[in-house]
């Protein structure tokens, strides 16, 4: 769990799709009764009403969404309040700050670590992360957008909902913002060695070096450049989250003033969701915080962009890619338009589905004109309708072009422009994107609470109507109206925002092969300019200050002032999921999960993979990228992409490998396709899946081409986001089978199989391959089925599902397993005990393989990233043995207790830790990571303080807290019984697990300890991104990476 600085244009990726709307999620038909209770309690209030210093000002029923919002003001501070009244347990709460900076010293970004380092009321160093181990809570972050800064937790508990407000107000409104803390968070001068003066000053500081991740990807300082050039007259014209070369500016002054200015109820927002009573809510945040304060007029208002009155060039450089295909296609170009004030919501509705409809899927204008152009890899980043600053924008373009083709590329866009203008678009492309909102409102997610107020934050903080924002079915009635009013309607608006609006942007970027010198001479710069100021006095002050940090990072640390939960608070058993199990035409087995999915229909299928060649299983995950985009029957891809969109959710494959929950070396591999639909859709979406099954078209070699280019541009660009799982899937490649094939499949492997294939000028031999897959993959043997709908549903998707099934080939007799060790594992079912799956047993055969002999193995993958992502793996037990619950606890302890102080607090990383997955691999990592070596000795010195059991019964408590908070989260109807359908997990094997869990002691930490992690018992696996390391290329026993 991180603190997050989300880019510019990028603001909280990960809880909004590319799609204009929300992941929508809408109450269930069985929560209906209840669903009465949290809508009607909020239907009761009146406008005008005072409830604990707040007044009503409105209540609206939104029905397409299920819920009730309630807006009110308090009246002594006007801070401004949305409740959203749902029958859903998982309960959030947000509080968002309009934060506009002048600077680029990050101001706003290391306050939001800074206020969570201690409060008036709980004056612990670091309550936040402590507060992760003292909760159930299902979120806790706090993230700094461009304008704003928004702090998020949510939870089922109610007592927990209650404290952790506590904290979040308190931190908010009243941090102790200590100026060692800010040392911390932000930057300072150091000696490399804090204890030896004589060592030189350097620069430390977390947010310092996340940052400097940060500008490591290039699209991030693509998209940075794109708003600061676009916008220049305000806040976006600087670095909110702070770049590397000005947060040595920020002064602890500067920090202290802008929380005065900035962090006050006057300039706040407020906002609940669930079905927990709205009265206590406002109560608590009344009586803890906002009686406190008097009004103010906070002077944070964003003012309008002036128009210009011509277009505007810039060109950037960047680093160099090398994991990106060919040598010289590396240029990007993109041309974005200034659009009106995101405030106007149904002019904002109108951009975005316009933005879709000319980039989104292949049918698109741009789509047709730039990706398939043969000039580029992708789009250029950013591209599409931005709605996160006051005016939005829309951007589009090409990267990985050469740099002679710009030209081409933005005549293309104009021409493009001018094309739409003239023609418009077909009404089943419209269609299909409104379908796609209709199926987002009923898809349920558990994070519905979190969508809304990430979707909401930007339209609010600019005073916009959050209430009209979600009432979107009245926004798709009103654009069905202008459609039928005017036909032209939507190319009227083509001409009016691309065509005539001289608030238009052109951006290149190219890499220059010594931007990472460059950088790192400006910092060595900027580092001999603040040192040369110091006197000896402030010498010897930095020195004892560097001192005097060590110290406070090494003191145990009394949280006892913390509100916490105990392990008796947590839930003893596990929800029992009710399955049952069919077979279709006489062999295949489907389960069948009835769940409230509110009207849709989720069918999933998998396929073992025993029987494929070792050579073509590399391929598995380029077959899944390309087998639904290549068109299939008589379709071309273009047609199947438009039938996808206008009768289903998404239609996907994807390569999936299973580890057994008894042998470390026994796991299944295959294959899972995925989709979901409208109940009056489901025989169109499964006669799609009996195409792509029965003939798949691998044929369309230019398209194919167009698939692969963009696959590696996306997997290159993921790179230095993700570097730390990068890092453990190599680390655990040598330890388990499964470590192997995940490394095969998504590590560092298959970005350079794909960099490869994209540089071929022959792409055909790979083509070839694809039917190889075919082969043992789109065929009914070894194949099970799964179905999550209403009960009332069920009849018609049984039936459904059994006419795809019958009309699916079977493989060619006898067709022999590759590897000569196939068990055949019958996965549990009956209703003894808490099993609760009826039917007949499903049988999965997986591969194990005796031979299997682990061994380390150190990997350097040199990158030019100025911060490193390190990873160690270790070999240790699987799901069942009860060293796996022991082992999950340790990891949480080991996270909390040692490994955050000396990675992230000492050592200035982002982030770093430990996690057991499910296969038995128990994983040291860290992100954004200043140091490498040293981060490995800290894991070695985490191993030695588990085995000495230096930790007390309440960090046990805290530790098993956590991991009850992750086993407990909360699963969308969707995906209930999915555990059993993939990996053959029963609600009995959970509880027995969850028993393991509750019954980990103290001497089990320290056996498992010294059982597994000392280096000579266990295997160990390390691996290493990030730039050279004299200390590790010294050292004979690493090696570098392909």
């Amino acid at each position: 769990m991180l603190l997050n600085y989300v880019s510019p244009t990028v603001v909280l990726q990960e809880h909004l799709t590319s799609v204009p709307f929300l992941p929508w999620s809408s109450a269930s038909p069985q929560a209906q009764k209840r669903d009465a209770t949290a809508c009607e309690r909020a239907q009761q209030y009146e406008v005008g009403e005072r409830i604990h210093g707040f007044t009503v000002s409105q209540v609206t029923a939104i029905p397409e969404l299920s819920l009730t919002a309630v807006k009110l003001h308090h009246d002594g501070t006007g801070a401004k309040y949305l409740h959203l009244a749902r029958e859903d347990t998982n309960n959030l709460f947000s509080v968002q700050f309009r934060t506009t900076p002048r600077d680029s010293t990050g101001v706003p970004h290391v306050l939001e670590h800074t206020v969570l380092c201690g409060s008036q009321k709980y004056p612990c160093r670091d309550p936040f992360f402590k507060m992760l181990n003292r909760s159930l809570s299902t979120f806790m972050n706090a993230f700094t957008a461009s304008d704003y800064t928004l702090y998020p937790f949510s939870t089922q508990n109610p007592k927990d909902f209650q404290n952790l407000l506590s904290v979040y107000l308190d931190a908010t409104f009243f941090p102790c913002l200590r100026e060692l803390d800010f040392w911390q968070e932000g930057w300072r001068l150091e000696h490399e060695n804090p204890k030896d003066p004589q060592t030189p000053l350097t620069f430390k500081g977390v947010v310092f070096n996340e940052m400097k991740g940060v500008f490591t990807d290039n699209e991030r300082i693509f998209s940075q450049h794109l708003q600061n050039r676009l916008l220049p007259d305000h806040t976006y014209s600087v670095v909110s989250g702070g770049h590397p070369l000005c947060i040595p500016d920020l002064t602890w002054e500067q920090l202290k003033q802008f929380h005065a200015t900035h962090y006050h109820p006057s300039n706040a927002r407020f906002f609940t969701y669930g079905n927990f009573p709205l009265e206590q809510h406002l109560k608590q945040i009344h009586e803890e915080a906002l009686s406190k304060f008097e009004k103010i007029e906070p002077n944070t208002a964003v003012p309008a962009q002036k128009p210009w009155d011509k277009p505007r060039e810039f060109h950037i450089t960047c680093g160099p890619d090398s994991l990106a295909a060919g040598s010289s296609g590396h240029t990007t170009i993109g041309v974005s338009f200034l659009l009106p004030d995101i405030t106007d919501t149904f002019e904002a509705f109108t951009l975005n589905l316009l933005s879709s409809l000319l980039i989104s899927g292949p049918n698109s204008p741009f789509y047709k004109a730039l990706i398939e152009s043969g000039l580029g890899t992708d789009f250029s980043p950013d591209v599409g309708y931005n709605g996160y600053t006051r005016e939005a924008y829309f951007s589009v373009g090409l990267q990985g072009i050469v740099e002679q083709d710009t030209q081409a590329v933005r005549d293309i866009i104009d021409r493009t422009i001018e094309e739409v203008i003239e023609k418009g678009f077909e009404e089943d492309r419209i269609e299909a994107l409104l379908h796609k909102i209709e199926i987002q409102m009923k898809h349920q997610s558990v994070s519905f609470g979190l969508s809304l107020t990430s979707y909401i934050a930007s339209c609010w903080n600019h005073d916009g109507d959050p209430v009209e924002l979600l009432q979107l079915g009245g926004q798709v009635a009103r654009l069905r109206q202008c459609l039928k009013e005017n036909p032209r309607f939507l190319q009227e608006k083509v001409k009016q925002y691309f065509k005539n609006n001289p608030h238009k942007l052109t951006l290149s970027m190219t890499p220059d092969d010594k931007y990472p010198e460059k950088q790192a001479q400006m910092e060595t710069e900027k580092l001999k300019e603040k040192v040369d100021s110091l006197s000896p006095k402030d010498k010897q002050q930095i020195y004892e200050k560097g001192l005097e940090l060590q110290t406070q990072q090494s003191q145990p640390q009394d949280a006892s002032c913390l509100p916490a939960l105990k392990v008796s608070d947590i839930e003893p058993t596990v929800p029992l999921t009710e399955l049952e199990v069919a077979l279709a035409a006489g062999q295949t087995p489907v389960q069948i999960c009835a769940q409230p999915t509110n009207g849709l229909v989720y069918f999933r299928a998998f396929v073992s993979l025993h029987t494929l060649p070792e050579e073509v299983r590399p391929y598995v995950p380029l077959f899944c990228r390309v087998l639904t985009k290549l068109g299939c029957g008589l379709l071309d891809y273009r047609e199947l992409a438009q039938l996808m969109e206008l009768k289903t959710g998404g239609m996907a494959a994807s390569p999936h490998v299973l580890p057994d929950e008894t042998h470390l070396d026994t796991y299944e591999q295959g294959v899972l396709f995925s989709s979901f639909c409208l109940e009056r859709n489901l025989p169109d979406m499964m006669h799609l899946w009996s195409e792509i099954f029965s003939s798949p078209c691998f044929e369309e070699e230019e398209h194919f081409r167009v698939l692969v280019k963009m696959s590696a541009q996306e997997l290159a660009n993921g790179v230095p986001d993700s570097g730390h799982l990068y890092a453990s899937l190599r680390a655990s490649r040598t330890l388990t089978p499964v470590g192997d094939l995940q490394e095969t499949f998504s590590g560092m492997d298959q970005v350079r199989l794909m960099k490869r294939i994209a540089e071929m000028t022959d792409v055909r031999p790979v083509l070839r391959k694809l039917p190889q897959v075919q082969e043992h993959v789109l065929h009914r043997d070894n194949m099970r089925c799964s179905l999550n709908a209403t009960p009332q549903q069920m009849p018609l998707a049984e039936k459904a599902v059994e006419k795809f099934i019958r009309n699916l080939g079977q493989s060619k007799p006898e067709r022999k397993p590759v590897c000569p060790y196939v068990v055949e594992k019958p996965a549990p079912s009956g209703s003894s005990g808490r099993a609760h799956v009826s039917g007949p047993q499903v049988i999965r055969k997986l591969i194990t393989d005796p031979t299997f002999k682990p061994c380390q193995m150190k990997t350097h993958f040199l990158l030019p990233f100025p911060v490193n992502y390190v990873g160690e793996c270790i070999r240790t037990a699987p799901y069942a043995d009860p060293d796996h619950a022991s082992l999950k606890i340790l990891a949480r302890l080991m996270t909390a207790k040692f490994l955050h102080t000396e990675i992230r607090e000492k050592g200035g990383a982002y982030g770093g830790g430990a996690r057991l997955s499910r296969d038995g691999v128990f994983t040291l990592y860290s992100y954004r990571d200043p140091r490498s070596a040293e981060t490995l000795r800290s894991f070695s010195k985490a191993m030695d303080w588990a085995k000495a059991g230096r930790f007390t019964e309440q960090d046990i408590d805290e530790a098993k807290l956590s991991v009850f908070s992750a086993v407990d989260a909360p699963v969308a109807p969707s995906d209930r019984g999915l555990d059993h359908f993939l990996c053959g997990l029963s609600d009995e094997m959970k509880q027995v697990h969850r028993e393991q869990l509750f019954a980990v002691r103290r001497e089990d930490l320290i056996n498992v300890s010294n059982k597994y992690l000392d280096t000579g018992k266990s295997m160990h696996g390390l691996a290493l991104l990030g730039p050279e390391n004299t200390e590790i290329a010294k050292d004979p026993s690493w090696v570098t990476g392909e």
